[in-house]
């Protein structure tokens, strides 16, 4: 007879670790661990952000600044957190364009924030995660499915799910996953110009099959279910209401 699979890990009295929590989707990550009985440590590098969500998230949270552009800053970052059971690492700054139209350090940037910060962000944390733990890494379903002329930007978002697998080997039994979202109605997008977001939600619209962009709260949801589910590690789990399918 096989034995009883264990429950799912539940986050009640856990640690989770969030770059990138002072907004967005990180934010909302951070609003749902708590809600779930989790402390957590928030990551950015604004500090009147951090503090703020941090005022909104009440006592169970704390902050630091890092720059996840800048392996010393990770490194001093992890040094402030003796523990932690969960790691989300949605932080990222970079442009996207062309191949031929953008500047060798613009077609670098998303590998340097966004694959390389999530890289030593994971290997600092490494040492510090409880072994039934879990890593969540941020990539983008452009990964499959590239919306317009940025290759460097595709590639370093398959490259971020590769990581993922890579990661889930090296690192049993700490379970390491992606999360790859579609276009998200939220942080990330409302700062940009009324017409080139409206000009991409409507694209992305057309070609979802749910003909809608997604939420935060949907994206923080499929986050937390990775944290708790015990059994999912080297997974991409794309919460893009179908985009990639079409």
């Amino acid at each position: 007879m096989s034995a009883t699979p264990p429950p799912h890990a539940p986050l009640d009295g856990r640690t989770v670790v969030v770059i990138g929590g002072s907004s967005g989707i990180g934010l909302e990550v951070a609003r749902r661990s708590v809600a779930a009985g989790a402390s957590v440590v928030l990551g950015g590098r604004t500090a009147d952000r951090l503090a703020e969500a941090a005022r909104e998230l009440g006592p169970a949270a704390r902050w630091h600044t890092v720059d996840n552009t800048d392996k010393r800053s990770i490194a001093a970052f992890f040094d402030t957190v003796d523990h932690l059971d969960h790691l989300f690492t949605p932080a990222a700054s970079y442009r996207t364009g062309p191949m031929r139209e953008l500047s060798d350090e613009d077609a670098e940037s998303p590998f340097v924030s966004k694959f390389w910060g999530q890289y030593h962000a994971v290997r600092h944390a490494a040492p510090r995660l409880s072994r039934d733990g879990s890593v969540v890494l941020m990539s983008g379903a452009a990964s499959v499915r590239p919306a317009g002329p940025a290759p460097a930007y595709v590639a370093c978002n398959a490259a971020i799910e590769g990581l993922g697998r890579g990661l889930a080997v090296e690192l049993a039994p700490v379970r390491v996953n992606v999360v790859s979202p579609g276009m998200i109605d939220g942080n990330l997008w409302s700062g940009r110009p009324a017409d080139v977001r409206e000009q991409a939600a409507t694209h992305y619209r057309e070609a979802a099959l749910l003909n809608r962009l997604g939420t935060e709260p949907e994206v923080a949801e499929t986050v937390l279910f990775l944290f708790t589910n015990g059994y999912m590690t080297g997974s991409t789990l794309y919460p893009d209401g179908g985009y990639a399918l079409r």
